[in-house]
């Protein structure tokens, strides 16, 4: 009974009418309260994706009528990032792919990051919030920070009042409110817009924005410009016509770290296998457990916002999602005990594929017999068979040593994707392995 009230809830969460009611509602508010459209933007100095996202503010202010209400935190909340320092460059590496794709500064290094320096700068960009000029003072301050030589005097420090720096304990209070909003209004990470109930990560999410703003009608920009700007992740996806791999060519594989149970890994999976058919690339899926399973926290507040995201990203690229029967425990355990056998009948990928869309997509109980041998059969497999492999648990140690496998590069959660000496973290950097198969060779 439990499960189906989650499943209930979640599938309230991901329906398209009651998002649209609530934006209606928003909007009628906003009306008739005469308030400006405000987008609270949550920045942090020690943030890659808070720096990139700065830069583009104001712009998108000159295409809509946003008003910024910036507030600056710097203190993660230790149960949302369980691999911190992996996090950390990881998010670094992004970084530098974001400013790239779409043209914004960043440095080739990390820059020089202590405590007490984060600290004294949260504290200045925390006296710029209670006044004017917020966006260009602290465009100046990211600029310096993120682009100073690490080791060098710094000209973010000298940005820095001494009256600021010698007295950072006295902004703590007011650090603890902006950490607190971001917290009680259900989120966890930097570079975060919110607007009129929903939030928006950094400048892969952007579109979204963009998106809902088009449909108030909101825009400024002529009828020239794109009426979207930042979906470049994604636009030319598998479009281009590559000339086939011949003996000649170094046959790459593609490897995806991946879990039943991460609603990011079925969409990864889905645009993963096109990826690999489309360029003839062999795909190889390596499970792993999921967090909760491995002893670790999922806060209830991440899990809702990530449930939220996925039904925005699935709408994108037109993959089913929403009616979720949560396969936590026994349906992890049997998808993993069958993957084996459906990979030894070629049929591997369909079936985890088959098995993520059921869960997450079609509200199959994967944890009743009933559910999974739908799951089984729908997919050409022999259930009668599968029954027999259920109680096995070899899968186990494959699949800790594919967990094993992905923290030995470097990478910290799923989906993870693994090309030649590319390694990158999400089903968003997908198209940026596409640029490597395709920069090795020739189109048509």
């Amino acid at each position: 009974m439990a499960s189906l009230i989650s499943s209930y809830v979640l599938q309230l969460l991901t329906s398209p009418k009651l998002q649209q009611v609530k934006r209606s509602l928003a909007e009628k508010r906003r009306v008739r309260k005469n308030l400006p459209h405000q987008v609270t933007v949550y920045l942090r100095i020690n943030d890659p994706y808070s720096y990139v996202l700065l830069q583009v503010l104001a712009p998108l202010a000159e295409r809509y009528p946003l008003h910024y209400d910036f507030r600056t935190v710097l203190n993660l909340q230790p149960d949302m990032y369980p691999a911190p320092e992996l996090w950390k460059k990881n998010a670094f590496i992004d970084g530098r792919y974001l400013a790239d794709l779409y043209g914004l500064n960043f440095p080739t290094k990390a820059p020089h990051s202590t405590q007490e320096r984060d600290a004294q700068l949260t504290a200045q960009l925390l006296h710029w919030e209670l006044q004017p000029g917020y966006l260009d003072n602290a465009l100046k301050l990211f600029e310096a920070y993120w682009q100073d030589k690490p080791h060098t005097q710094s000209n973010a420090d000298s940005l820095v009042l001494p009256s600021i720096a010698n007295h950072v304990e006295c902004y703590q209070h007011h650090l603890q409110a902006n950490e607190n909003l971001l917290k009680n209004n259900g989120h966890y990470l930097s570079a975060m817009l919110h607007y009129a109930g929903e939030w928006y990560w950094g400048l892969d999410r952007l579109e979204h924005l963009e998106g809902r703003l088009n449909a108030l009608g909101l825009a400024k920009q002529d009828s020239s410009q794109k009426p979207v700007q930042f979906n470049k992740s994604h636009t030319d996806f598998c479009r281009t016509q590559l000339a086939a791999p011949n003996e000649n060519t170094e046959q790459k594989t593609l490897e995806i770290f991946w879990s039943i149970r991460s609603p990011y890994s079925y969409l990864g999976l889905v645009r993963a296998r096109q990826l690999a058919e489309h360029y003839q690339v062999p795909l190889i899926v390596k499970p792993v457990l999921p967090m909760v399973m491995r002893r670790m926290q999922v806060p209830r507040t991440k899990g809702f916002y990530i449930v939220r995201d996925v039904k925005r990203e699935a709408d994108k690229y037109g993959i089913e999602f929403g009616n979720i029967a949560d396969p936590l425990g026994r349906g992890v355990e049997r998808c993993y005990a069958l993957y084996q056998y459906a990979d030894s009948e070629g049929k591997g990928i369909e079936f985890l594929e088959s098995y993520a869309r059921g869960v997450w997509a079609e509200g199959i109980r994967s944890n009743t017999d009933a559910g999974l041998q739908q799951l089984v059969e729908r997919v050409g497999l022999n259930w009668q068979h599968a029954q027999t492999l259920l109680s096995k648990d070899d899968w186990r140690v494959t699949v800790q040593q594919n967990l094993a496998d992905m923290y030995a590069n470097d990478l910290w959660g799923v989906p993870s994707f693994k090309y030649g000496e590319l390694c990158l973290f999400g089903q968003d950097r997908l198209n940026a392995i596409e640029n490597a198969i395709v920069n090795e060779r020739p189109t048509h």
